[in-house]
């Protein structure tokens, strides 16, 4: 069996994740920005990370050299946490983070292209289960919520590509060397200076002074980034880019209960067919023996 930490690092990572469109969505409703939202996200998110690293005695500090691979870093993921909220704007909450789940095999293709990662039949398996999971949990009605749905798609898609560049720069470049916690308070940082500055020349930034607000913000910031971004860094780091992909599986599935059960999005046989091979995926991934590829 794989290494069982990576796997539990790559699950928790994956669902907590796919809590961000109940918090985003709730916070758009309510007239905030795109890059308001993301500023108060990863601006919090940040916080509770540096608190975090003093409290537990991490060296937050990284090398002159590695900065430059840690701001582009944080640009790809900048990038996908931004396209993901248009794509929410304008359609589904489901169908956007299916959409997004292929980022597996983007990272696939990738690693077997670029860096010569040799995938086995188990693992191309795994993919297409995924991918066939995550064609039936989208299915139906886009719901574009009075948005642009074509728009809405095309930033799907764009988060594919920028979270798959990533999750593969945090293992292949210098950033692997950078200690879990450190690089994601960095790159958190980062973007929300990035969003922040984006916000204050366009739509503005207001102060929030009211419980309930606060308490999605907090919920969009600190399981759903804080904790899923740490847990994505280790995941990647104990079983690499393609298998940590993979076991992504558990965000597009959480989002699709979160659309249903809380914004009365359509669930249908289909629906419950791509949960099935969903959770066919990530069993394939966990029950594969031996140490794939690439991943040493």
């Amino acid at each position: 069996m794989n290494n069982p930490k990576g796997i539990a690092y790559a699950a928790l990572s994956s669902s907590t994740f796919g809590l961000a469109p109940l918090f985003t969505v709730t916070l758009l409703r309510d007239g905030f920005s795109p890059f308001e939202v993301l500023t108060y996200r990863w601006g919090v998110a940040s916080a509770a990370l540096l608190l975090f690293g003093l409290a537990t005695g991490r060296r937050l500090r990284i090398a002159r050299r590695d900065f430059g691979v840690v701001f582009l870093l944080s640009l790809f993921r900048a990038g996908c946490s931004l396209s993901l909220v248009f794509a929410y704007a304008n359609i589904a909450t489901g169908v956007a983070s299916t959409i997004h789940f292929l980022y597996p095999l983007a990272v696939a293709l990738a690693m077997t292209l670029f860096f010569r990662e040799r995938c086995s039949r188990r693992l191309f398996s795994a993919i297409a289960v995924s991918l066939a999971g995550a064609a039936l949990l989208s299915s139906g009605d886009i719901r574009s919520n009075g948005g642009d749905a074509t728009f809405g798609i095309a930033a799907a898609f764009f988060s594919v590509i920028s979270y798959a560049g990533y999750i593969i720069g945090v293992r292949k470049s210098r950033a692997a060397q950078v200690e879990s916690t450190t690089l994601t308070l960095l790159v958190m940082a980062i973007g929300a200076a990035l969003f922040a500055a984006a916000g204050s020349l366009t739509s503005g930034l207001h102060w929030v002074d009211d419980s309930r607000t606060w308490g999605n913000i907090l919920g969009l910031a600190i399981p759903a980034t804080a904790v899923s971004n740490i847990a994505l860094v280790k995941a990647i780091k104990a079983i690499g880019p393609t298998l940590t992909s993979i076991l992504g599986a558990m965000e597009p599935l959480t989002a699709v209960l979160i659309g249903v059960l809380h914004f009365g999005e359509p669930f249908t046989a289909a629906g419950i067919a791509g949960v099935v091979l969903s959770v066919a995926a990530v069993t394939i991934v966990v029950t594969q023996g031996g140490k794939p590829a690439g991943n040493a």
